[in-house]
């Protein structure tokens, strides 16, 4: 018998113990209004004596203080009145180098252990200042002040502190003059007050959170930003110009530091974990279920290796506070991705990048944290229900930093222990994964070389041989200058990839998607003999990336067929090579009816290394903010008007030929000011003469109920009809006889992803997530490939026996997650997850309600955890 336990009791008990705990934390605490404060006797060293001085236009000097300084959000101690004020503060969005609407100014302090800010945001209505409550890094439409420190004056690196009026910390780090970290996390304070003259922010940055070198005298680099979210304005001190290329490059400079310590740091963080889980047997739609109570406890250290470097290691890290992927249905030819959102694998991972493919801003590379930790890759073939979902990670270390002289060096390694199938089979044998990279910058940062390496070695036994790569490697080498005043870039990467096994796994190595040799009609065959595999990749490109309103990038790059690096890289296919170009209008003042603008225009072409075309297209779309913040955005596209082929649509089989297409996009989302904004996209795309098409709309809202209450809603709802869907290979791919066959798939797709989020305090909170997904299809029209480089569309294909069914997969995940975090980097969550999953009911027919009502109706898979941890640092 199972115990279905419904979804609300549960997440009404954490909101209950959320809100009492902060209730009592409020009862507890002392009275916050200023009036009841007795202000500090505070006495200026003899030494700095000197009046307060105003900052340049890029030049701001700190001052030092021996005594102590209370963190309360006002500028109440003397020592406040020692240091210079920041006041020149200019608009930087939506006008660049405008007059802000209101004033701002700053002060710097420091002493042996802390550096002291304080922000006074000048605002003439108060009551209009917005500070919404949320779960610490998490960005709300509201009020913010940053701070950020280029400690190593590189201008290249750099720190960020924000907070809102409510007390909210985010920070995040910058890397490569721009890019920005935002898993990084530090230990630090910040206060903040509203009063009758708009609202302030004092920062207590502890010294050892930051990375300086070992010298007498130090100048950092700052840049001061202030957002007013209701007039959609954001002010910086000194002027980031959009127009320009970089960020950190762009800080002004932070003197007078003299004496600092050496800077340490060592944080130690144990943690212990106890888990109830279900554990389901059977396949029926009510299965049968037991439970199961586990413990865990780990460990994590992070250590300051001289001023230079950061050692970070986990042993027996879990994750199980970590929002579950969203639910997908993969019918196409390669592998799904999926964002890394494990803490350790996401902070300071930056210096591993090495991007070889990027789409739309997604890019993949030679290092792809989740394969640390895998679904085991052979539950499928030696797993059983009692089979872990994944690898466990037996332990991790990466060490990161950066010279005085440019030099950025990164290595990260990590263990992975077997993971047991049926019959104490291997499901996933020990892996050992090693990252390293090394990025040198000169002229400034202005060229840049850089190096990597991966390696993988797996301890193989008699299960896993015939079927895993037993070592892995990959290297490579990429560069990039800037010239023409810094507004033009050329940039590249060479890289090669050696990966190593037993016969058989290299013949699945070459026979995978990801490489195709056994295609009957292509120019590769396979070699069963062979016990290595090597491949190379390079890439060439010429972009715009600052000056004026325009941006440009154009490239090629090729990828040889033998090219291999998904045992710690992403890769959906090698054998190609593809050229793109790309172009953008922009604005950087606003107008009568826009805020901002952008219009751009897309070409790509790519073809197999043997030069058979498999793709080409184009299109033009824009975005715009309105006048009345309303955010628009269409596009519309055409590919394939030229002969091109798909030669992995056959999975193995001969290339197929594909036809003209169109497709398009559009969406709005409303005032985001307001507590409730909806929006709406809306997708289509039409093919194969009109045999072929899509439509999916998706409607969203996001709201806010108070400013501790907020959440938000999507639905995706969609029905597509392609008429050459792949079913299956009757017979072996590449070998003669093999029927390829293809059916008309009618497929409905609906979701929904829910996010409700209550905040007690900035430090105690309720955040709940849940996503239904249910997709369906049906295939007709069963047919064979026949002649699939035809033009003539009918003529590629004939008719085959049977009826090739369909399918029906249901899926619901969710977590509900209250975070209390107890002391500075200390934490405490209840977590709560729960699965529901079905398939093969009711395949090939979809009815929303029946459906929804199977998928709520299946067992659940029910796991309950409590971990917390304490953190221990210098």
């Amino acid at each position: 018998m199972i115990t279905r336990i419904r979804p609300y009791t549960v997440t009404a008990l954490l909101a209950t113990i959320v809100l009492t705990v902060s209730a009592s934390a409020r009862a507890q605490a002392q009275p916050s209004s200023v009036a009841a404060r007795t202000e500090p006797s505070l006495v200026l060293d003899a030494a700095n004596r000197a009046p307060a001085s105003r900052a340049t236009d890029r030049l701001v000097t700190a001052f030092r203080t021996r005594t102590p300084m209370e963190l309360d959000g006002i500028d109440r101690e003397l020592a406040w009145r020692g240091a210079p004020v920041i006041e020149a503060f200019r608009e930087m969005q939506p006008n660049e180098d405008g007059d802000p609407a209101f004033a701002t100014e700053a002060r710097v302090v420091y002493d042996d252990s802390h550096l002291y800010l304080h922000v006074r945001a000048f605002d003439p209505s108060p009551d209009s200042i917005v500070g919404l409550l949320s779960r610490r890094d998490q960005r709300t439409p509201s009020d913010y002040i940053a701070i950020m420190i280029d400690s190593y004056l590189d201008k290249r690196t750099g720190y960020a502190f924000m907070i809102n009026p409510a007390g909210v910390q985010r920070d995040w780090y910058v890397y490569n003059d721009g890019v920005e970290d935002l898993t990084w996390d530090a230990v630090w304070d910040a206060k903040t007050v509203v009063d009758s003259l708009g609202w302030s922010a004092e920062f207590r940055i502890p010294l050892n959170q930051l990375r300086f070198p070992d010298q007498p005298e130090h100048t950092f680099g700052i840049l001061v930003l202030r957002e007013v979210q209701r007039r959609g304005e954001r002010y910086s001190w000194p002027l980031l110009r959009r127009s320009r290329v970089g960020v950190v490059s762009q800080f002004g400079e932070l003197g007078g530091f003299a004496g600092l310590p050496r800077s340490r740091r060592l944080e130690i963080r144990p943690y212990l974990v106890e888990r109830n889980v279900t554990r389901l047997r059977g396949n029926g739609p009510l299965r049968d279920a037991s439970r199961a109570q586990e413990h865990a406890a780990g460990l994590d250290v992070k250590y300051g290796l001289g001023a230079n470097f950061t050692i970070d290691a986990t042993v027996n890290p879990d994750f199980g506070q970590v929002e579950a992927d969203p639910a997908v249905l993969n019918l196409s030819a390669f592998e799904q991705f999926f964002q890394e959102r494990r803490p350790f694998f996401i902070e300071g991972v930056g210096i591993f990048r090495y991007d070889i493919d990027c789409n739309d801003g997604q890019c993949t590379g030679l290092f792809y944290p989740r394969r640390i930790g895998r679904a085991p890759q052979l539950a499928g073939l030696h797993g059983d229900n009692a089979t872990s979902q994944f690898s466990p990670i037996l332990g991790a270390a990466k060490m990161t930093g950066r010279l005085p002289s440019g030099l950025s060096i990164g290595v990260l390694d990590a263990v992975t222990g077997r993971t047991n199938g049926a019959q104490g089979r291997t499901a996933e044998p020990q892996t050992n994964y090693m990252v390293a990279r090394a990025v040198q910058e000169l002229r400034g940062g202005n060229s840049v070389v850089g190096v990597m390496a991966t390696g993988v070695q797996r301890a193989l036994d008699d299960w896993s041989t015939p079927y895993l790569r037993r070592s892995a490697w990959s290297g490579g080498l990429d560069a990039r200058h800037r010239f023409g005043g810094n507004r033009f870039e050329v940039s590249g990467f060479l890289a090669a990839s050696h990966v190593r096994g037993d016969t058989a796994a290299m013949s699945r190595t070459q026979r995978s998607l990801v490489h195709a040799y056994m295609r009957p009609d292509g120019a590769l065959t396979v070699d069963d003999t062979r016990t290595a595999l090597n491949g190379t990749a390079g890439e060439l490109s010429l972009r715009k990336v600052g000056g004026g309103r325009t941006r440009f990038a154009m490239g090629y790059q090729r990828k040889s067929a033998g090219f291999e690096i998904n045992d710690v890289g992403f890769l959906t296919r090698s054998d190609i090579q593809s050229q793109y170009a790309w172009g953008q209008l922009f604005s950087l003042q606003p107008t009568a009816r826009f805020r901002r603008f952008g219009v751009n225009v897309n070409q790509w072409a790519s073809w197999n290394t043997a030069g058979l075309p498999l793709n080409h297209g184009g299109n033009v779309n824009g975005n715009a903010e309105l006048a009345n913040f309303w955010n628009v955005y269409a596009g519309i596209g055409v590919e394939n008007l030229l002969p091109a082929f798909d030669d992995r649509a056959a999975r193995g089989g001969p290339a197929v030929r594909r036809n003209a297409g169109v497709f398009g996009w559009s969406g709005l989302d409303t005032d985001g000011r307001r507590p409730i904004v909806p929006g709406l996209s809306l997708n289509w795309g039409l093919g194969d003469g009109g045999r072929s098409w899509n439509v999916s709309a998706g409607p969203r809202v996001q709201f806010r109920g108070s400013s501790r209450v907020q959440g938000s809603v999507s639905v995706n709802s969609g029905r597509a009809v392609r008429d050459w869907q792949w079913v299956g290979n009757v017979g072996a791919a590449g070998a003669d006889g093999t029927a390829y066959t293809f059916a008309t798939l009618d497929q409905h797709t609906h979701s929904l992803t829910a996010r409700f989020d209550v905040t007690a305090s900035p430090t105690l909170s309720l955040q709940v997530y849940a996503q239904p997904f249910i997709t369906t299809g049906r295939f007709t029209n069963w047919r064979q490939l026949a002649d699939p480089r035809a033009t003539d569309y009918d003529a590629r294909f004939t008719p085959y026996d049977g009826d090739p069914g369909g399918f029906n997969v249901k899926e619901f995940r969710s977590n509900v997650v209250a975070r209390w975090e107890y002391r500075p980097g200390s934490t405490l969550f209840f977590v709560w997850q729960q699965g529901r999953s079905q398939s093969g009911v009711d395949a090939g027919s979809f009815d929303l309600s029946r459906d929804v009502g199977n998928l709520f109706g299946s067992a659940p898979n029910n796991t309950f955890l409590v971990k917390a941890s304490y953190w221990f640092g210098r």
